[in-house]
């Protein structure tokens, strides 16, 4: 039988327990007596007859110290330094050194296992925010901290254990380093006990010498680990000449959501920024994505609106319209937002905005094609903000049918009557719905068992119900493998459960993910980028190969939404800009996202399926739409609020809405998770009746609900029935 990780994690406390109960069960009254006894002139008054003790019980003995150092280690009892001397009093320097170094180590580690088990859910659900960049350092060089802890003796036992226990420092970690760490320390401890007869107190151990030698040893480790980092990057900038002065502080390669916002910030600081985009500003959000697919779908409700207006009271609407006039009010609106990302507003910003090619020749110069001819400019930092572009598969006979993606279905002038999107995404699942709600006959194809496999099964059957009522037809478990197109018929041939399929289109549109633009800047040159690299490495901070070049938005993979891009961009300026006095690790722990189907889908922080992969303990509560006044008096009611909560606590760790206005419902959530607030904030906030944002305060009051102090309410009904007498 496969044990999990939760029961190898319950194994390992009841081992530490096991130890503690055994030593002290065996060894009670020893261990009682010894413990009511650590000072140094109670040892040296009674050191005779303890290496008396030793000398004819030598097994015995040492079981003895080993049992009531580890007990007073894993309860931090106060003495360690006396059971040390005493191990090198009684035992001598070797096999005193011996029993110290394994029974300090152990009792560590089961205080380590004991607080970790028991405290670290409840510390990190009220501080995981402060504790989030101590963890992530402990992830990366976990071993030379400790070590260096250990090593240093002015840091007390016992908080160690205590503070590393929160951390998500491995337990093997742990005891490897805090052995080697504290054994330095255990042997001058040891050997000062074999001079027992000439210790007066434990400072004539400690001498300030003494102790500002072991702080030098204790911060060794992260020294060398700081020279090795320093090494390390000299060596990749080593062929690179680094000019004697910079053109601008920041070069900003990439005009969509990600390369517009670090030019604000930079900007808005004061810093000099030139600002480098070979296509259209706004990027894809403004001019292929964002914009003109909510665009499209705002219009694709109204039809629907129109077709279903007997929920309204309405007997029948009627709606004509022509698909390229709705075309050309989807370019219409981008036409008017495009003032808000121009080169003109930019540059009145204060930014230096340069249209061409951009590519980067060395770690601070990028040349670029410009009207003037090519050019070189040079920053200290430079950021890639490239996006990323839609996938085409390399199908058989793809050229000779119309294929559209997310970039170029803006470019249709006439519905397609039979229309496959391939992808059952987000995209892939808008564009379905709109398009079938407009007219077309739609076929969404998807590879996996259910679209939208990002979100929890439920989610994803609400919304495959739902396109599925209005035509669509879904066909999951279904790989696209190529074409055929014979006289004027075109035809998608899939492999499927029961075989190959064959899917008669007149336009097939592929919704099957993005891929980052990482080739043409001049970064494979560089060897910031690798043959197998699909997205742009960074780490935590956003930094390149070459830690002056940052990356943000798309290019990097990471939650490929316009806001998400956004909000890394402030990181990699303000990294960029100040990362020499204080760099931030990027968190996207409360970034929220939307699927604008209808009913939409809104999320935040961990879906039920994440938590589980994660084997993170949570609990579910949720509240259903069916039982919101607002919901039913729009004819809206279905679909759900589910929020995630730590057990036994009101701490959110992740929300899901279905819903009509979805989208923007979730916005209580994202700054109740932002700022740490629980369910029992939104509950005691007033929400204005009547409306869908309610439903936060209702999901707030089923949990709260769950949760009642029964007790209390016990005592309480006593007290009201006596008060009625």
């Amino acid at each position: 039988m496969k044990i999990t990780k939760l029961q190898k994690k319950w194994i390992s406390v009841i081992i530490a327990f096991a130890i503690v109960l055994i030593s002290f069960t065996l060894f009670r009254d020893n261990v009682l007596n010894l413990l009511a006894q650590l000072n140094l002139q109670s040892l040296k008054e009674n050191y005779s007859e303890l290496q008396i003790f030793f000398e004819d019980h030598p097994i015995e003995s040492s079981l003895i110290y080993v049992s009531i150092y580890i007990l007073a280690a894993a309860l931090s009892i106060p003495g360690a330094i006396i059971l040390t001397i005493a191990g090198g009093a009684i035992f001598g320097l070797f096999w005193g050194t011996v029993l110290v170094s394994f029974s300090s180590t152990i009792g560590a580690t089961v205080a380590f296992l004991i607080t970790r088990y028991f405290f670290r859910n409840s510390v990190r659900a009220r501080f995981g925010d402060k504790l989030r960049t101590i963890n992530d350092g402990i992830k990366k060089d976990g071993a030379f901290y400790l070590l260096t802890l250990r090593l240093v003796p002015i840091f007390p036992f016992f908080a160690i254990n205590v503070l590393m226990a929160l951390t998500p420092i491995k337990t093997h970690t742990f005891y490897i380093a805090s052995q080697i760490g504290m054994l330095l320390g255990t042997i001058i401890f040891v050997n000062a006990g074999t001079q027992l007869a000439n210790l007066n107190s434990t400072g004539d151990i400690l001498s300030a010498n003494l102790v500002i030698s072991l702080c030098i040893i204790g911060i060794f480790p992260i020294v060398a680990k700081l020279v090795s980092d320093l090494i390390s990057r000299r060596r990749v900038y080593a062929n690179w000449p680094k000019p004697k002065k910079f053109d601008y502080n920041i070069i900003v390669i990439g005009a969509g959501a990600a390369g517009l916002v670090s030019s604000y910030i930079g900007t808005a600081v004061n810093a000099k920024v030139a600002l480098i985009e070979k296509h259209k500003m706004g990027g894809d959000c403004l001019n292929t994505g964002c914009v003109p697919s909510k665009a499209l779908i705002k219009t694709a409700h109204f039809v629907e609106e129109a077709r279903q207006s007997k929920r309204l009271g309405i007997h029948k609407a009627e709606i004509t319209f022509e698909f390229s006039e709705i075309m050309r009010r989807v370019h219409r609106i981008i036409k008017k937002i495009e003032p808000h990302d121009s080169i003109e507003r930019y540059t009145e910003l204060g930014v230096t905005c340069l249209q061409g090619n951009a590519r980067v020749v060395s770690p601070w110069v990028v040349s670029y094609d410009g009207p003037d001819g090519q050019q070189e400019i040079s920053a200290r930092s430079i950021i890639i903000a490239a996006g990323a572009r839609p996938i085409v598969p390399p199908l058989p006979n793809l050229s000779e049918v119309k294929y559209a993606t997310s970039d170029t279905v803006w470019d249709l002038t006439d519905l397609p009557e039979k229309l496959i999107v391939i992808g059952g995404g987000a995209i892939g699942s808008e564009l379905a719905q709109a398009f079938q709600r407009l007219g077309s006959n739609v076929i969404l194809i998807e590879s996996a068992d259910r679209i939208l496999m990002k979100e929890d099964i439920e989610v994803a059957e609400a919304i495959s119900n739902q396109l599925s009522d209005e035509g669509v037809a879904i066909l999951t478990r279904h790989r696209a493998k190529g074409f055929i197109k014979e006289k004027n018929v075109q035809t998608l041939v899939c492999d499927s459960p029961n075989g190959e399929v064959r899917l008669n289109f007149d336009q097939v549109l592929f919704a099957i993910g993005r891929q980052a633009n990482i080739l043409g800047y001049g970064l494979e040159d560089i060897d910031a980028v690798s043959q197998n690299d699909k997205v742009l490495p960074t780490n935590d901070f956003l930094e390149t190969k070459f830690p002056n070049i940052y990356a943000c938005g798309d290019v990097t993979g990471r939650m490929q939404f316009t806001h998400a891009a956004a909000h890394q961009a402030w990181y990699a300026a303000v990294n960029a800009l100040f990362g020499r006095f204080k760099k931030f690790t990027v968190d996207f722990s409360s970034v929220p996202w939307a699927t604008f189907t209808h009913p939409q889908v809104a999320r935040v922080g961990l879906s039920e399926n994440d938590a589980k992969k994660q084997n993170i303990d949570y609990e579910v509560t949720v509240y259903g739409l069916d039982d919101l006044d607002r919901a039913i008096a729009d004819s809206e009611d279905h679909g759900f609020v589910k929020v995630l909560t730590r057990p036994n606590s009101d701490q959110l760790i992740g929300v899901t809405i279905v819903g009509e206005n979805a989208s923007e419902i979730i916005s209580e959530f994202v700054l109740a998770m932002k700022h740490k607030l629980g369910l029992n904030k939104i509950l005691s906030t007033t929400h204005i009746y009547p409306t869908f944002s309610e439903a936060n305060k209702y999901v707030a009051g089923e949990w709260k609900r769950k949760h009642a102090p029964n007790t209390i309410l016990k005592i309480l009904k006593i007290y009201h029935r006596i008060m009625r007498k």
